[in-house]
């Protein structure tokens, strides 16, 4: 079971990783008072887990894993039962010993690697009890159906769909329109969640990188309201705005990183260089900023049924129309898409040039150009929105900061 081993004694190693895995657990177990097991019955389980599935495989009795596994529960449930403990009811101790034992079974069947990564992940969970108790009182309604929203998008959804083409040029993956949803919807939900454990307190800086995360038109729209609501706020709405729409550069830049990670050093030209434009306003805005109490950001639900089948529906639109133009008007066409979409989302069309990059009906460098052109219009988009919602005093702290980032990104594209 082991290369690094002689033959004759080879089965070795595996027992002695399954010894340091029961160690691993055990150590933790071993400073809970309570617990009825520690290093030593976490080890002899483990090694137990190993032995079982190597007499199954050798006798060819598979049962006898499964045997062994009764056996240990059993025991481990008849221990608390003779002596309970209010404190401690031993539920999570015995489940420990179950994983444990299966921890030491997969090592013998050559998944060590696996065993390892699952062993540090139960000692994790089980050392961060405290931590992710407070972190669950504290989740309100709106929280957990957010977190099960993206579950059924992800785990529910997702791998049902099928994964090929439909429709006129093959343009339309059900399972990678999905894809696209579950991925910005994730950023989303992250970018929520960072929000919701942080914060607006720590500062117009922060709530605008988690902002930008989350919904940076939303975060914009927000924030104009409370410039023109509270004349008083408006250096801090333009640090927050700057913030969120300089974190789309990044959001960006990461999409084309996990997509299409060859167009990656050309994309950073655009987008690097455009937030590489934006920060000196950014530093600017935040060292002229006082101190004073920033207004709540109040985000809706970023993984909701509605809004995930809005964005797939665009996605699909602006991929089909994109691949129609293209055939029709040559890559003339997807920039017209580019345009428009970019004027209220400029996901989609990334998203979309990313994939019809990938299927090599665009090149890099017309995919970048629609990257460019939503950018672009998406950067105009709301410059006009902090100028009339926001009025004039917002707009001179924001549209120098706006036109940098325009600025750069046009910069990078040209060299």
């Amino acid at each position: 079971m082991s290369d690094w081993l002689p033959p004759e004694i080879a089965p070795l190693g595996a027992f002695l990783t399954s010894m340091g895995l029961g160690l691993l657990i055990g150590l933790e177990r071993e400073r809970s008072p309570a617990a009825r097991a520690g290093l030593r019955t976490f080890t002899l389980v483990a090694l137990a887990g190993t032995l079982g599935a190597m007499i199954g495989q050798e006798t060819g009795a598979p049962w006898v894993l499964g045997a062994g596994l009764i056996i240990l529960g059993g025991m481990m449930v008849t221990t608390y039962l003779k002596q309970p403990q209010e404190a401690d009811p031993g539920t999570t101790t015995v489940a420990a010993i179950v994983v444990c034992y299966g921890l030491g079974a997969i090592v013998w069947y050559g998944h060590t690697q696996l065993a390892v990564a699952l062993a540090v992940t139960t000692a994790v969970l089980l050392y961060f009890k405290a931590e992710l108790r407070g972190v669950t009182q504290h989740l309100t309604r709106q929280d957990l159906v957010s977190i099960l929203q993206f579950a059924v998008l992800s785990l529910v959804i997702l791998p049902v769909l099928p994964n090929r083409g439909y429709g006129p040029y093959a343009a339309l993956n059900p399972h990678q329109i999905w894809w696209m949803v579950v991925l910005v919807s994730g950023l989303s939900l992250a970018g929520y969640a960072a929000l919701r454990l942080a914060g607006e307190r720590h500062g117009a800086l922060l709530t605008g990188l988690f902002g930008g995360v989350a919904s940076s038109t939303a975060t914009t729209l927000t924030y104009a309201r409370h410039g023109r609501q509270q004349p008083q706020l408006a250096s801090v709405a333009a640090l927050v705005i700057l913030t969120a729409n300089w974190v789309v550069l990044v959001r960006l830049s990461l999409l084309v990183a996990v997509l299409a990670p060859t167009l990656l050093p050309q994309a950073l030209e655009v987008l690097g260089l455009a937030a590489l434009a934006g920060t000196p306003l950014l530093y600017l805005r935040w060292r002229r900023l006082d101190s004073r109490e920033i207004p709540t950001l109040t985000l809706g639900n970023p993984t909701e049924i509605r809004a995930a089948l809005g964005f797939g529906a665009l996605y699909a639109f602006v991929l089909f129309a994109a691949a129609w133009l293209s055939d029709w008007i040559g890559s003339q066409g997807v920039y017209g898409v580019a345009l428009v979409s970019g004027l209220t989302d400029v996901d989609a069309i990334t998203l979309s040039s990313l994939r019809l990059f990938g299927l090599g009906t665009l090149t890099g460098d017309q995919a970048l150009t629609a990257i460019l052109l939503a950018l672009l219009a998406n950067i105009a988009f709301k410059s006009g929105l902090t100028l009339v919602i926001g009025g004039g005093r917002l707009a001179l702290r924001t549209l120098p900061g706006f036109a940098a980032v325009a600025l750069g990104a046009l910069a990078g594209w040209w060299l």
